[in-house]
């Protein structure tokens, strides 16, 4: 359920995130990753493990290709696919550097605790960027042919 909930919620998400913005969904879909990360830990019934995972599908999915419509949406374009490639490059570190941190934890304090703490970890990243981030989409508003960021600044195309 996870991997087919996240692969196709992305699908609407992505898009989404050029309507709403970026900030919320990436906020929002950490935090929501992480809850479903703890509550996988609590929960011990099939029922239960199925929600928890349609949880984890849907924040992945907020996640997944709105971190990279943000990377977009703050690199030049001539170095839009290196900065692409860096941030690619850390967030799949992240996921040897997480696996790493997770057997070492299970093998401290059992496989619920590691869980629940990489859970917490997610849960703690959203809320820092929460208060860290800034809004990288500019709205587009080809009507009077002009770019109307988030910040209310205006910039006019030629």
């Amino acid at each position: 359920l996870y991997p087919a909930i996240w692969g196709l919620g992305q699908l609407g998400t992505g898009a989404l995130s050029d309507r709403i913005g970026r900030k919320m969904l990436i906020v929002g879909g950490m935090v929501l990753q992480g809850i479903a990360l703890i509550l996988l830990t609590i929960f011990t019934g099939f029922l239960e493990w199925v929600w928890a995972s349609v949880f984890l599908g849907i924040g992945t999915a907020m996640v997944y290709p709105t971190f990279l419509a943000a990377i977009s949406d703050v690199a030049q374009p001539n170095w839009r696919a290196s900065a692409v490639g860096v941030y690619r490059l850390w967030r799949d570190s992240g996921y040897a550097i997480g696996a790493i941190l997770a057997g070492v934890l299970a093998d401290a304090f059992g496989i619920r605790r590691a869980i629940a703490t990489i859970g917490g970890l997610t849960v703690f990243t959203g809320l820092f960027v929460a208060l860290t981030m800034r809004e990288t989409l500019v709205q587009r508003h080809s009507s009077i042919g002009s770019f109307l960021p988030v910040t209310g600044e205006k910039r006019h195309s030629s």
